[in-house]
């Protein structure tokens, strides 16, 4: 059976779609913004990740960890990622629940499960399911199976991409797909890249031939003061949408919900004075992407 490596599964979602939506994330991502919610969507595979705060320094995960992957230094737990098979073990029998394994394989069948016991709000709203990341097309075999799995179901199906990906995938994700959320961080090359580790030239190309071929497609565009909210950039954007003939962006305001992830994943939040834009700056920010002739939506 077709299996992936999902990090969580999400319901009762109005901001990945249309209607009410389970959301399915898939682990690993091409790209590393420096403004990323989900830091432990990055890495493709499973691993376990520590919250410092929560831990009750009480030595149950050393103990029930049989490769001798953790020790503790000071009373503080270290994890030897060389010993680690990632099995779980340690994140099971921590009370506090300070240690957590991220990412799980699953086959199709398993998620599909999960997805049909919502089966009921779909039909009520018009909703379906949405596969997002990190970045879905990572893994694009588990991906369309998946989604022909859906669409065999008669459930309406949404993929949420950054456009980093082969266009052979897209192509083929694009047949079994109703809507695209194609994320723009940036319509600079080389300030995309400065932000988030890659060029844009073949998200741009991505979307440029995905344009062709499919008409529902919906560009959101993260706004992160400071880094791609100036007016240049943002009707640059807006002018590409219309010359695509897509009619539909959604903006998506920054916000630091994610930054206290980043010390458990150990990394360093590297935008940590950032502040989210206000609600007057994003209507300001709509009403200029109006005078394109787009319907611009604040919010997934």
């Amino acid at each position: 059976m077709t299996s992936g490596i999902v990090f969580d599964i999400q319901r009762f979602s109005t901001h990945d779609g249309p209607g009410i939506r389970t959301t399915v994330f898939l682990k690993g991502c091409p790209l590393s913004c420096l403004w990323c919610h989900n830091p432990e969507s990055k890495q493709a595979e499973p691993a376990v990740v520590y919250d410092t705060a929560k831990c009750l320094r009480c030595g149950l995960c050393a103990k029930a960890c049989l490769q001798g992957a953790i020790s503790f230094d000071k009373g503080i737990p270290t994890l030897d990622s060389n010993r680690c098979v990632v099995c779980g073990r340690c994140s099971k029998r921590c009370p506090a629940e300070a240690l957590e394994l991220v990412g799980r394989e699953m086959t199709v069948v398993e998620v599909l499960a999960e997805i049909e016991k919502d089966r009921v709000f779909y039909d009520e709203s018009g909703g379906g399911v949405t596969v997002s990341g990190g970045e879905p097309l990572i893994q694009p075999e588990f991906l369309c199976a998946l989604l022909q799995g859906c669409r065999q179901r008669g459930i309406h199906t949404t993929v949420d991409t950054c456009g980093h990906a082969q266009w052979q995938a897209m192509a083929k994700v694009s047949e079994l797909t109703d809507v695209f959320l194609y994320d723009i961080k940036h319509m600079d090359s080389s300030k995309h890249h400065e932000f988030t580790g890659v060029s844009n030239e073949l998200i741009l190309e991505n979307l440029k031939c995905l344009s062709r071929i499919h008409h529902g497609i919906i560009l959101r565009l993260p706004i992160i003061p400071g880094l791609n909210d100036d007016l240049e950039n943002l009707l640059m954007t807006g002018r590409l949408a219309v010359d695509l003939g897509i009619s539909q962006v959604h903006l998506l305001p920054y916000h630091g919900i994610g930054a206290d992830k980043y010390t458990r994943v150990g990394e360093v939040y590297r935008l940590p004075e950032l502040v989210a834009p206000s609600p007057l700056r994003m209507e300001q920010i709509a009403a200029e992407l109006r005078t394109l002739g787009l319907k611009v939506k604040i919010g997934g």
